[in-house]
């Protein structure tokens, strides 16, 4: 870690930092800005949240949430606090710090889309101003941050200013570039946000002692490393762990029907062991805007380096199938009972991607809605977060979210998000089959269930 500033500019700016006096700016207020501008003003900074949609301005400058597990009193402290929405991006100027937090998605070839980093590059370039540190939170591949970031700010900038990096001659004007992974888990309750570490990556050590100084107002550990790319790729890691065991997990789970065992209870009883096992779950695919994507990112920069990461496209494969297993699986459930899938009338209890959240992105639910539909299936869904369903990057669902009434009217009640809402007990007793993909109906004995 540094102990003196490279310039008078980027000290008067730690300073403020480390005093909380500072003016932070996050950039993009979904998911992952949102609950980072609340915790920032929770601890005294003046915070300015930047996006592009002015639909979210407009509510938070009303005081009101458009995420369900932000209530809208947290808003509305935070405004009495100082905290104020813009979509005038001029005032990236005013900021002593700015975090990114914009979507990083792939495309419909499965590379990745860096289309929200550089337009947003872009956008505060020519606002950059000496001293400020700007940091990454979007999950990318290694390189990114020094590849594609940092360029487009050096060559936007109005200043004429550089990233700063040991090197540069003597007298040039510079702004630092720190990458700090976000590790938000929507719907967790168990773990306050503050008990996260926070793992902080600087371009150069000055820039990790801004950018520590930022995040260790607000999280009780603050995790530096060497580089921006260890810190991307410490992000990578932890969604790969997760996705290739959920594959493993995945894979028996098919296998353990096929042998007639219950891989809940293979798990339950595993889980006894005090060391050397960690639970993993099975489900009708993977969601969320992490371990969906990330394996793809590594998997494909790791093309440049002419390596073939086969374990991760092995998990990747086991995973994407799991929505086609599901569909599969209803069809044949259903021809036990001699009902056809097409013309069969399904509800589908939630289209989240997890239990209690107000999540659409990657959701397998929508997958295997349109692999239903795609068979001839009368598919209905019930979610108590969504209302509606529109369209998306990769669905066009045009929905309307059914009542949980008149069960008995469905050839099938398929359970694809264990919604803590749902009386399960009752939906057995009323429904003529229910097919649980995620043992929501545990300790529920009963005929009409079926569980893949």
């Amino acid at each position: 870690m540094a102990t003196l500033p490279v310039s008078s500019s980027s000290a008067s700016r730690l300073e403020r930092i480390q005093n909380r006096t500072a003016n932070v700016g996050v950039i993009g207020l979904g998911y992952v800005g949102l609950p980072l501008t609340l915790l920032m003003s929770d601890a005294g900074f003046h915070v300015t949240g930047f996006d592009i949609d002015q639909h979210k301005v407009d509510a938070l400058l009303a005081g009101q949430s458009y995420i369900y597990r932000i209530p809208s009193t947290e808003i509305a402290r935070a405004r009495e606090e100082g905290f104020r929405a813009t979509t005038d991006f001029s005032e990236i100027s005013q900021q002593d710090a700015l975090v990114i937090c914009v979507p990083t998605p792939l495309t419909l070839h499965r590379e990745p889309d860096l289309s929200f980093i550089e337009k947003t590059a872009a956008t505060i370039a020519p606002w950059i101003v000496e001293g400020q540190i700007v940091i990454l939170e979007s999950t990318t591949y290694p390189g990114t941050t020094t590849e594609v970031l940092i360029p487009i700010l050096e060559k936007g900038n109005n200043a004429g200013l550089l990233a700063y990096r040991p090197g540069l001659p003597e007298g040039t004007k510079t702004f630092h570039v720190a990458f700090s992974p976000e590790r938000e888990d929507p719907g967790n309750d168990t773990i306050a946000r503050r008990d996260i570490p926070k793992v902080v990556g600087g371009l150069e050590p000055i820039a990790t002692e801004l950018a520590s100084g930022v995040y260790g107002a607000i999280f009780n550990k603050i995790v530096p490393v060497s580089s921006t790319s260890v810190a991307e790729m410490t992000k990578l890691l932890e969604n790969i762990y997760r996705c290739v065991n959920i594959a493993l997990v995945n894979e028996l789970k098919v296998l353990c029907l096929k042998m007639g065992i219950d891989i809940w209870e293979v798990i339950a009883a595993a889980s006894t062991k005090p060391f050397g096992f960690h639970p993993f779950y099975p489900g009708p695919g993977l969601g969320g805007h992490c371990i969906p994507i990330d394996p793809f990112y590594l998997s494909w920069k790791a093309r440049e380096w002419d390596f073939n990461t086969r374990f991760i496209e092995l998990a990747g494969e086991v995973n994407e199938a799991m929505p086609e297993f599901v569909v599969q699986s209803v069809a044949e459930t259903l021809n036990k009972s001699s009902i056809a899938l097409r013309g069969a009338r399904i509800l589908v209890l939630g289209i989240a991607y997890k239990k209690d959240v107000d999540d659409l992105r990657e959701s397998p639910s929508l997958t295997i809605i349109e692999g239903l539909r795609q068979r001839g299936a009368d598919v209905s869904y019930n979610d108590p977060y969504f209302p509606v369903v529109g369209h998306g990057r990769h669905y066009n669902l045009n929905m309307t979210c059914a009542p949980l009434t008149e069960l008995q009217s469905y050839e099938c009640v398929l359970i694809l998000t264990d919604h803590s809402d749902y009386d399960y007990e009752r939906i057995v007793r009323e429904a003529r089959l229910v097919i649980d993909t995620r043992n929501a109906t545990k300790g529920i004995v009963a005929e009409n269930i079926v569980r893949c």
